[in-house]
Formats: C-alpha cells, sequence, structure tokens
C-alpha cells in the first residue's frame, strides 16, 4: 500500500474515532461492507460514506458534517505508542490485530488522554427487586413486556442528573482554551453486548436521545426500542451521535465491580455489577437469607473526567442514586403513577425479626399473625376499589391504605415469611409474598368483587368459592371458546361498520366500544344450556339492541336493513309504525352440546328502565306456563327460564324503577329465580 493510501486510510479512522467514539468499531464494519456493495448498509449510512471518502471510496476527505462535528469529541494529543518489539525477541505464535480489533486498541489508547477517577457504592436491591415484581406482573398483564433491573437503574440515574447537573457536562478544548460544556439534554448511552455468528462479541454504545425527560413508560420504550434495532442492525447514525452519558452492564456474565474506560468527549460512564448477595454469605441456603434482613446487592461505579468533576460530585450522585432505589423522593410512587398500578409499591423497612427478640418474640409473631389476617379481610372488603376496570382510564387512580402492607406493620422483610391464611385460595398456610399474590389476583384484577355487606355466611363462603376457582386458580379457556369469543367480537365490529358506512346519519345507537356485551350474551347462552335452561327472556335500552338482534337473537339482518332503508318488509308486518330500536325478536339457539334455549327480547318503546319488570313478568309467566304443561311446582320450573337484563350504568344507579325490580325479586308472588344483570360501561 502506497504512503498516500495509508494517509488516506488513516484520516478516515481518525474521523470515525473522533466521530463516533467507542462504535467506531461497529462503523469501521459497515464502511467495509458499503466499500464491497453500498446496497449493503441503508440510506442514511450510504450518504454518509460518500461524503466521508467519496462516491467512488476512494477520495478523501477531512471535513465533516455539520451534525458530526457538532458532536465530536475534542482532539487530544495521542499517546506515544509503547516502544516496538522485534518479532524474533517473542516467545509464541504471532498475530497481527486488524480489522475492528485494531480500532479498539486505538480507541484504548486513545482513552488514556483522558484523566479518570472512580467511585464506587455497594446498593441493597431487595427493594428494587420486590417492586420489579409488581411493575412487571402490571406489565404482562397488559401485554406490554417487562422491565428488567438496568431499566429501573438507568431511569434512577435519570433522576438523579435532575440534582446533579454537572455531571452531563462535557469537556472540550476551544481555541487551545480548556472549557466546560454544559448541555441540556441528557442523551444515554446504553452498552449492548452482540454475539456475532462466530461467537465473536462486539459492543455498541447508541444512545437514547433527551432521556432526561421521557416519562418511565416511554422511556422503557425508548430503551427497548434501541435494544432492539442493534440487534437487528438497524441504527442510523444518530443514534450513536451527541451521547453525554453512558451506562454499562458488565454485570450480566457476572463481573462484581468494573472500572470502565472513558472515552473522549464524554465526562462519565456509570457500570453496574452483578446482583448476588455478598461472599461471606453465599454458602447459606438463598431460601434462608431474607429472613435473617440480608439482602442481595449490586455495585453501581462513576467513572469521571477529573478535568471537570470532583470525587465529592461524584460520590454524591452515587448516593442520591443509592436513596432512589431504596425508594425515597417518590421515586417508585412516580414509576407505579405513570404505569398505571393501583398498588402502593413496597417501601424499604428495617427488618424486625421475632426470631431474635428475646420474651418479645411470642407477641411480635401474635400481633403480625393478626394484622396479616386484617389484610386479607380488608382486600375482601376493599380490593374492589382498585381492580382493573377502567379500559380507558378516565378516573383517577384509588389508593386505600388499608390495602397497603404497610398499614399492618408489615415490611419487605415479611413476604417470604410463613402465615396462617385462613383458607386463603384453598391454602391453610403461605408466605406474605403468596397471600398478596391471591388477594390481587382474586379482588384486583380485571374483575372487581363485593361480597361481605351480605349477612348470611353461606352465601358469603359460596361466593368466596366462586372467586377461588375463577380467578385464583382459574382453568385455561378453551381453544375453541377463545374462537368463538374472536368471531363474534369481529362480527359485532363488522356490524357496526356496515351500519356507519352503508347509512350513514341515520339513528342507531351502536354499541361501539362495548363489543364484548355480544361475545358475553353469547357466552351466557351456551352456559346457560349447559345448566338446563331452555328459556332466556332479555330485556335491554336502545344502545346495541340492533348488534344484539342480529348477533345473538337470531338472523334478522334483512329485517333490519329493510328498516334503515324505509319500507316493510313481508315477513315482518309487525314492525309498521314503531322505530327498528324499540322492537324485539324471539329467536332458538342450539349451543355447541346440542341443547336448544329459546331466546326472547322484549320490545321496549323507551330508553329508559320500564322493561325490567316487563321482563320479570314475561318470566313468571313462562313458569306458570311450564306448571301447566308439566304439573309441576314452581320451585322445579324456575331453574328453567332466566331473565337477563342489560342496564346502562347511569340507568341503573340512578332510576328509580331498578331499585323496585330488585326489591320485588323475593317477594312470593313476584319471584323468577333470580335474575342476571349485566351493567354497561357508557365510557
Amino acid at each position: 500500500m502506497s504512503l498516500e493510501r495509508r494517509n488516506t486510510v488513516g484520516n478516515i479512522s481518525e474521523l470515525i474515532a473522533e466521530n463516533f467514539g467507542a462504535n467506531a468499531t461497529y462503523v469501521e464494519g459497515l464502511l467495509a461492507r458499503w466499500q464491497s456493495d453500498p446496497s449493503l448498509v441503508d440510506e442514511s449510512w450510504r450518504a454518509y460514506f460518500e461524503e466521508l471518502v467519496g462516491p467512488n471510496g476512494d477520495q478523501p476527505t477531512v471535513t465533516t458534517s455539520p451534525a458530526a462535528a457538532a458532536t465530536a469529541p475534542a482532539k487530544t494529543k495521542k499517546p506515544e505508542a509503547p516502544a516496538a518489539t522485534t518479532a524474533a525477541s517473542v516467545q509464541g505464535e504471532v498475530v497481527p490485530i486488524r480489522g475492528p480489533a485494531l480500532k479498539i486498541v486505538e480507541n484504548m489508547q486513545a482513552s488514556l488522554a483522558v484523566p479518570t477517577a472512580t467511585s464506587q457504592r455497594r446498593i441493597p436491591v431487595r427493594l428494587l427487586d420486590e417492586n420489579r415484581r409488581i411493575i412487571n406482573r402490571h406489565l404482562a398483564e397488559a401485554g406490554r413486556g417487562k422491565a428488567s433491573y438496568t431499566h429501573l437503574i438507568a431511569y434512577a440515574l435519570l433522576r438523579a442528573l435532575e440534582d446533579f447537573p454537572q455531571m452531563n457536562d462535557g469537556f472540550d478544548v476551544i481555541d487551545e482554551q480548556p472549557v466546560r460544556v454544559k448541555r441540556a439534554s441528557v442523551n444515554l448511552g446504553i452498552a449492548i453486548d452482540l454475539e456475532k455468528k462466530d461467537g465473536t462479541r462486539s459492543l455498541l454504545v447508541p444512545n437514547i436521545k433527551n432521556a432526561s425527560s421521557l416519562s418511565f413508560s416511554d422511556f422503557l420504550k425508548a430503551y427497548d426500542d434501541v435494544v432492539t434495532r442493534a440487534r437487528e442492525g438497524k441504527l442510523q447514525i444518530a443514534d450513536f451521535q451527541g451521547t453525554t452519558i453512558s451506562l454499562t452492564n458488565p454485570g450480566t456474565i457476572g463481573t462484581v465491580a468494573s472500572t470502565p474506560r472513558l472515552m473522549a468527549g464524554q465526562s462519565v460512564i456509570i457500570a453496574t455489577g452483578a446482583i448476588e448477595y455478598p461472599a461471606e454469605y453465599q454458602s447459606i441456603a438463598p431460601t434462608i437469607l431474607p429472613q435473617l434482613g440480608i439482602s442481595k446487592a449490586i455495585t453501581i461505579s462513576s467513572t469521571y473526567d477529573h478535568r471537570i468533576i470532583q470525587g465529592a460530585e461524584s460520590g454524591s450522585f452515587l448516593a442520591r442514586v443509592h436513596e432512589l432505589l431504596l425508594g425515597k423522593h417518590n421515586f417508585y410512587d412516580q414509576i407505579f403513577a405513570d404505569l398505571g398500578i393501583p398498588h402502593a409499591p413496597l417501601r424499604w423497612n428495617v427488618d424486625r425479626n421475632p426470631l431474635f427478640l428475646g420474651a418479645d418474640q411470642m407477641h411480635e409473631q401474635s400481633t403480625r399473625q393478626a394484622r396479616v389476617m386484617e389484610l386479607i379481610n380488608a382486600y375482601r372488603v376493599r380490593g374492589h376499589l382498585i381492580a382493573d376496570i377502567d379500559p380507558l382510564h378516565a378516573m383517577p387512580l384509588l389508593y386505600h391504605p388499608e390495602l397497603d402492607i404497610e398499614t399492618y406493620s408489615l415490611t419487605i422483610w415479611d413476604l417470604d415469611r410463613l402465615f396462617i391464611t385462613g383458607g386463603l385460595g384453598g391454602t391453610e398456610s403461605a408466605t406474605l409474598r403468596e397471600i398478596l399474590d391471591i388477594l390481587q389476583r382474586a379482588y384486583c384484577g380485571k374483575v372487581g368483587t363485593e361480597y361481605r355487606h351480605i349477612q348470611s355466611k353461606e352465601e358469603k363462603l359460596w361466593l368466596r368459592e366462586q372467586i377461588r376457582r375463577e380467578f385464583v386458580h382459574p382453568e385455561p379457556i378453551d381453544v375453541e371458546i377463545k374462537k368463538r369469543i374472536l368471531w363474534k367480537l369481529i362480527s359485532a365490529e363488522q356490524f357496526e361498520r356496515f351500519l356507519n358506512t352503508k347509512y350513514l346519519g341515520q339513528k342507531r345507537f351502536s354499541i361501539e366500544g362495548c363489543e364484548t356485551i355480544i361475545a358475553l350474551l353469547d357466552q351466557l347462552i351456551e352456559r346457560a344450556g349447559d345448566l338446563g335452561i331452555e328459556s332466556i327472556t332479555m330485556g335491554m335500552a336502545h344502545r346495541g339492541r340492533l348488534n344484539v338482534l342480529a348477533n345473538v337473537i337470531g338472523h334478522f339482518c334483512e329485517r333490519i336493513f329493510t328498516s334503515f332503508e324505509g319500507s316493510i318488509h313481508p315477513s315482518f308486518p309487525a314492525d309498521e309504525g314503531d322505530v327498528k330500536y324499540h322492537q324485539g325478536a324471539k329467536g332458538e339457539r342450539e349451543t355447541a352440546t346440542g341443547k336448544k334455549v329459546e331466546l326472547t327480547l322484549s320490545p321496549n318503546p323507551s330508553h329508559l328502565e320500564a322493561v325490567d319488570p316487563v321482563v320479570e313478568g314475561m318470566t313468571r309467566a313462562t313458569h306458570d306456563d311450564m306448571m301447566d304443561a308439566g304439573g309441576l311446582s314452581r320451585e322445579k320450573v324456575m331453574p328453567h327460564a332466566l331473565p337477563v337484563l342489560l342496564h346502562g350504568d347511569a340507568a341503573f344507579a340512578g332510576q328509580g324503577i331498578v331499585m323496585e325490580t330488585l326489591q320485588l325479586a323475593q317477594l312470593r308472588g313476584y319471584r323468577t329465580g333470580g335474575t342476571i344483570h349485566i351493567i354497561i360501561n357508557n365510557q
């Protein structure tokens, strides 16, 4: 290679190193791919390489783009290379370092020009671990991935920078004068370790732009997006430019603590070590250590540019991170509120182990047991207040102190201790962690249950058993049932979409937003047939009536479309004289198991609840017919005919006829054996 060509290559390598720092190896790999075939890299990289070396790959240019120049680190004098050693004086095979590995050598030598120092801090992660469990359970239920320890630690760094903004500053030399560069935003670099097909590894450090301005949920998305694009090879030039502070996590491969190299142009790099119990306790069984109040811990180090950051600042910064990870300054409260988690985060407490309290041991154990029973009862009484039944999240989250373990002087150290449950979830004893899991699944999930106001002990025990079966230990839903539910949802949505397209502007009282009612009624009929119910009479107001006629009662689409056209169908002369959303219908349904159920939707000329007692009367009349036909008592026929009433949420609470109908339900002359009430949330 000619001297001129070597200088060209040297200039290009230096420019890439200045613009991309620790990511120079990755960029040089892309350059090699571009030189072999420009189509192998995307458009933004092609444009950059053409500007850097010319369109033919052989015309060097020593200028940089404005964006790259603005973010390029300060030029520093390279340290002198060590004295050369002849190959003859080396014992063993000599393998030249070339390509990306050579760039790493050059980067590390350049980093020696940055005067650094390192602060370290050991932080217990018990609280971080427990709150992360709650966060991930909530994210899993919402299908939103999961949060890692690194996500939470990185977010704590961003919150700590609010109080120590100088840690985000940079060092530069302008007109031969050293200067501090104060940066308005935090571009957080994330070290990502990638394993290649040949088993070798490479390190990329893309950054999240303006990370300090993001809420936790937005930060979670941005972080995962950068990692995904790095693993798929879709990072852009901008992803590497302007990094102000970096986070690396060698703890993923078991490193307890490390002092990473700080590249020129950056003032701080944070490293996290492995999360593990202190070495002196690692011979003790992991199940015993929490009982003793011993937490796993993590070492976090801050390696900083000593020219603009002092040791006290670095140490104070890590102390603030420590406080945040222990829940101070509302760190977890803000995360829980942002994610919409209705539970209060757990708090850091000093452990009071009953085993070490001497004469007070028995009293402390009895007191804690009593408090656990109080907690269980509180969830049964108040748990529905924080159930996730607001799909639009239109109402503020309700927090009730009676559902917080701190109210009962219980702490994170009690989570793995065993307590008597009194039969909760079919268990006689369980750890506090298991107790909370059962309570939250039973009373605070997608269904809220409230039954403790009932006076009958037998009824309360029966309801408790149903809750245990349905929510604590649910049976998996059969695949065919899932398919049928999906089909009903699709049918309900497509019906409304067709009406809105074909008959735009016509009054119809759409079911849109509550399509699940169709799937619910469908499964209700299926289950009713299996239980021996032969007749179901339904009553409802206007909203969704046409959809129920079309997708639940029977095949009435032709009749519905005819009324939209403004004419009368010859097969339905009774439709004359009333609007379509007042009409009723009769149909018959054969269930999946071959049972036949007669279906009746009562007409209702009012959008109010006047139809409620009418449906009860129709069901009572059906019972009378069954008694006359079969010579049976009323108690024998009541299980064979079922009234179902659909209410609007405001109407159910605000119209007196609803309460009057409920009050008549147990009188001998009006009994129908029980009614299913479905209240539609009209958000």
